[in-house]
């Protein structure tokens, strides 16, 4: 028996388990790996690593330290490539060292059980496309001169001054990045409410925090051109004129199928992405769809993605039949501040009052965020009022990704209060402060 993998934009594990009952052979077009280790989340994550420590030693000003540290961008950046280019030899090596084979190239549908491989024809009795998504380009003149998040995560060297369309969890994870790094920043988008999938006062918050540390936001406003002038560039909005050193588009991503020739496999998609059903099958029996590329209400985050991979591989190596259920999956903006969400959210407790109640809590006099110098930590916690059962929680602070991934274990294994007050957590941590909060 014959697999075939199509893997790309998104950093998923190998099928474990499928190369020792089956042939399996991963195709992929561009860096082994996918968007999250190469492109996407570690590196970015790696660019935050002195940005949390700059802006960690600014709030100590006059607390134990003197000066901040001012971040060097070619510095910084060597480190990133430290790691991100050993990425793709590092994943095709782990796949081949497990008994995967492997190609690069571009694959292409011939019907619902072949596959065009450059100058070479595979057959295979299932496949499974994993192509992620890829940025998208707004469709204006000047379109050309527009450089996406993976441009910006490879500069040699920063711009003076940065523009920002979109002010999506991209764009403003960038922008800070950008701004603590010592660029002018600006940020553009099409309405006056960014990062809707969090509560409107903790992006109110957020907002302020940036436009405090210097970063200009355009709400309500868009771009209509992009003109070259002699080494800078003109955006022409709504609004207006003005010129700039670099302009990022961080206007969303759109499923990466272009290529793939679906309608010889008989598989449909959509602007969203691809059509499956509960099992990831798509509307071609013989054909699965896992991550990005699939149009679904799941989160497009890489742990869903290897999650769904994982699935997969359970389900074609008859290791289960069952539909796929996820898990409650957080999701969180990384910054400085960061806002994190999991479970019931706000804007669903507050549409259903009878059924939720929501606590908010100012924790920034706590002993934890007191001790760091924290001057935004806050927090909603939602509880089902007929259980009493905490089914909702969302954070904003410089650490909330700590508290996030613990009340996501409590929602997870559905932990009553009662066993969280019999537990004795390390002292003092972010995690003791747990108590207090349940």
């Amino acid at each position: 028996m014959s697999l075939f993998l199509a893997l790309a934009q998104r950093g998923l594990p190998p099928p474990f388990g499928l190369a020792k009952s089956k042939s399996v052979l991963v195709i992929e077009n561009d860096l082994f790996g996918g968007t999250c280790p190469n492109r996407g989340c570690d590196p970015k994550k790696m660019l935050y690593s002195a940005v949390e420590v700059q802006d960690r030693v600014a709030r100590m000003q006059g607390s134990g330290l003197k000066s901040v540290p001012t971040i060097d961008w070619p510095q910084l950046m060597t480190f990133k490539r430290g790691y991100t280019s050993q990425i793709p030899g590092g994943t095709q090596r782990g796949l081949e060292n497990g008994g995967i084979d492997t190609y690069h190239g571009d694959a292409a549908f011939i019907d619902d059980h072949q596959i065009q491989v450059g100058d070479q024809v595979v057959s295979a009795d299932a496949l499974i496309i994993a192509t992620g998504r890829k940025p998208r380009l707004m469709d204006i003149p000047g379109k050309e001169f527009l450089k996406t998040s993976n441009d910006f995560l490879d500069l040699d060297d920063l711009p003076k001054q940065i523009t920002f369309i979109g002010a999506g969890p991209v764009a403003m994870e960038l922008a800070n990045i950008a701004n603590k790094a010592g660029a002018d920043v600006r940020v553009i988008h099409h309405n006056d409410r960014p990062l809707k999938q969090y509560p409107e006062k903790f992006v109110e918050l957020l907002v302020k925090q940036m436009t405090d540390e210097g970063i200009h936001f355009d709400f309500n406003d868009e771009v209509e051109a992009i003109t070259q002038l002699q080494r800078r560039y003109q955006v022409t909005t709504h609004t207006g004129e003005f010129e700039t050193d670099y302009v990022v588009a961080a206007v969303g991503r759109d499923a990466n199928i272009s290529k793939l020739r679906l309608e010889n496999g008989g598989v449909k998609a959509t602007p969203k992405g691809i059509t499956v059903d509960n099992h990831l099958k798509t509307t071609n029996d013989n054909i699965y769809a896992i991550g990005d590329v699939v149009a679904k209400s799941a989160p497009k985050l890489t742990p869903v993605a290897s999650f769904e991979g994982r699935y997969v591989a359970q389900l074609l190596s008859g290791q289960t039949t069952s539909p796929i259920h996820y898990p409650v999956i957080p999701e969180i903006l990384f910054g400085a501040t960061e806002i994190g969400v999991v479970g019931v959210s706000e804007q669903q407790a507050t549409s259903e009052p009878d059924r939720y109640a929501i606590s908010s809590l100012d924790l920034t006099h706590w002993y934890t965020y007191n001790r760091i110098k924290e001057n935004a930590a806050r927090v909603l916690v939602i509880r089902e009022k007929q259980t009493k059962r905490i089914v909702g929680f969302s954070m904003v602070s410089s650490i909330s990704e700590h508290l996030l991934n613990v009340f996501n274990l409590i929602l997870n294994l559905n932990l009553t209060n009662d066993q969280l007050q019999q537990m004795i957590f390390a002292y003092p941590s972010i995690s003791s402060d747990l108590q207090y909060l349940v």
